[in-house]
């Protein structure tokens, strides 16, 4: 039995529906939405006294499970099919006084303006607006238009949708137009019960008197799992809202039927603010030997952690997933500025959303466990936080490592999970526990005291190689009695300020280019200049060009030069240094002011 359209300008023909309906039989139509699901959405804006219009209706319960259930009390349904109306005159006719079915084109009803309080329409937009052709988008707002003109003010055009990109700016850009007020819902739906890979939403237009001049667009979002709307500023960004929810589905769909080949990550965002919240890696171990208990499990990345190698990067998560002993491992870095209510209180908080990315042949309720290094999350407390033209938004914070050990990193917002620069903290008493945080809610001021440094320590591996480097200057003679060294790139100033407390012979010129640098390193890092340590705002290219064209007089002066300076751009694939600090022209600059046995 053929009962798909040769072409999608059939779904617009009355003659089509007709044909459809006979073949079908008594059998409800329903194409997405069922009942259950949608309630919770109708009881938000049908009442029961309120006069109600559906259009397109076909042969779907959903007017008869309404009138059923006492959600409303009169109800006229219409649609262009002549054999559906007949078929659901019959059905429901005597059993349901208070419903009707006419034979009626939505485009031309007969019915008098402001005569009903909610429209309803199921599908029939998604049908009717199926390309973007000049006829077709005359045809839906002639739609809109008759909608428009049957409703109350105050009145409900609720649409159920798939919403297509182009279905959804269409509605939303003529009802906001207009001077509506447009609000679109997720459809909650349980894993078990969903028809649909993509999920369902409702439009929900509420007509207001149009206001001459430029009233402003009320836009707003309810995602499935809250009540609460999120307002939106433009047309685009709802549009993006409801992609990234379709999105989210698909993804949810491809985790439950197949193994991820490739890791896959994803952000879950304050219900509140919009901003990231959580951070989650789907991690599958192909070469774990599944059993009933271990086939998926939750791994908390302790706050400040999650730079590291094992949790911050493909392989080390790779490696985490396997050691874990689980199929499918799924971790979860939180993000700093957010409030967290402990290990339980994350737990309670993802349970729900976590069980959507499950593998696929998790057995039916299996305790998925929460796992985590030590069993706590971690303290992250955010010292600073500032902005600048050369290197964006920057935080400086205090994080508990491993042990009992606290530390202080400068981090640039633009590549979140990598340290510019690290230092050991001597006084870690200073530091707000977790659940001394939780208590005050206080949040530190940018005006507290720096913790004292530990100068001894080096954090970075890398700065460790350098000092390494410095010391074989003299091969097997003692270091010369005076060594110059240039250090570009300053960031929180650990490198130069190690130099310069355990090299006594050291004299060190720093060239950094962003000031804000030198104001942060001063204030949160212990750095301080003196007679044996000058710091040097400029370019660290054209530092190095000016001493190189300067003359035999400035040349062969450093007994050393280090690059410790990061990359702006970062789609060349290095962190650090930049590109043109390696190019060959550049480097010939830098052995003209080097020392020959530097």
């Amino acid at each position: 039995m053929e009962l798909l359209p040769r072409s999608p300008a059939e779904f617009g023909s009355a003659r089509y529906w007709d044909r459809f309906f006979r073949q079908r039989g008594q059998r409800p139509f329903e194409w997405y939405g069922a009942f259950p699901e949608l309630c919770p959405v109708l009881h938000k804006y049908v009442r029961p006294r309120d006069k109600v219009l559906v259009v397109g209706c076909g042969n779907s319960e959903l007017s008869e499970q309404m009138y059923d259930v006492g959600l409303c009390e009169d109800i006229v349904n219409i649609d262009i099919s002549d054999a559906v109306i007949r078929q659901m005159q019959e059905r429901s006719g005597s059993r349901r006084p208070g419903m009707s079915y006419l034979l009626m084109d939505m485009l031309h009803m007969d019915f008098p303006d402001a005569h009903f309080q909610v429209v309803l329409d199921k599908g029939t937009l998604d049908a009717l607006l199926t390309d973007e052709e000049e006829a077709t988008v005359a045809k839906v707002e002639q739609m809109f238009a008759e909608i428009s003109r049957v409703l109350q003010v105050g009145g409900r055009y609720l649409c159920v949708s798939l919403a297509q990109a182009h279905v959804l700016k269409k509605a939303v850009e003529y009802f906001s137009r207009e001077g509506w007020v447009v609000r679109v819902h997720q459809v909650a739906t349980s894993r078990d019960q969903q028809q649909f890979v993509l999920p369902v939403f409702v439009y929900v237009m509420t007509k207001f008197r149009k206001i001459s001049g430029s009233a402003p667009q009320i836009l707003e979002m309810c995602p499935e799992e809250q009540d609460r709307p999120v307002r939106m500023e433009s047309t685009e960004q709802l549009v993006a809202a409801v992609r990234d929810r379709q999105h989210y589905a698909l993804l949810c769909s491809q985790l439950s039927k197949t193994p991820c080949r490739e890791q896959v990550s994803l952000d879950l965002c304050d219900k509140e603010s919009g901003k990231p919240r959580y951070t989650l890696h789907v991690v599958d171990s192909p070469s774990v030997k599944p059993s009933r208990d271990n086939h998926f499990a939750i791994f908390i990345v302790p706050q400040g952690r999650e730079t590291e190698w094992l949790f911050g990067t493909e392989e080390g998560r790779r490696q985490l997933g396997t050691s874990a002993g689980f199929g499918r491992l799924l971790t979860v870095a939180l993000h700093r500025e957010q409030h967290y209510e402990g290990m339980a209180g994350i737990q309670e908080e993802l349970s729900g959303k976590v069980m959507e990315l499950a593998p696929p042949g998790l057995p039916a309720r299996q305790q998925v466990p929460f796992l985590s290094v030590g069993g706590d999350i971690g303290v992250r407390t955010v010292r600073h936080r500032d902005s600048s033209a050369l290197s964006g938004e920057f935080v400086v914070e205090d994080v508990k490592g491993d042990g009992s050990c606290y530390f202080r990193r400068l981090i640039f917002l633009r590549n979140r999970n990598v340290v510019q620069s690290e230092a050991r903290l001597l006084s870690p008493t200073a530091l707000p526990g977790q659940k001394k945080r939780r208590k005050e809610k206080k949040k530190p001021s940018s005006c507290e005291p720096a913790a004292a440094i530990d100068k001894s320590c080096l954090c970075c591996e890398h700065h460790k190689a350098m000092v390494a480097g410095l010391c074989l200057l003299g091969g097997p003679d003692p270091l010369p009695a005076l060594l110059a060294v240039l250090v570009v790139g300053l960031g929180g100033g650990s490198l130069p300020l190690f130099i310069h407390e355990y090299f006594s012979q050291a004299r060190v010129a720093v060239v950094e280019i962003d000031p804000s640098m030198l104001e942060v390193a001063t204030r949160w890092f212990g750095f301080a200049q003196g007679d044996r340590m000058r710091v040097h705002i400029s370019d660290g290219l054209d530092y190095v060009a000016q001493l190189a064209a300067e003359g035999t007089f400035l040349q062969n002066i450093y007994d050393a030069i280090m690059f410790d300076v990061d990359s702006k751009d970062l789609t060349v694939g290095m962190s650090c240094p930049p590109p043109a600090f390696v190019e060959k022209p550049f480097l010939q600059k830098v052995k003209t002011i080097l020392k020959p046995e530097g």
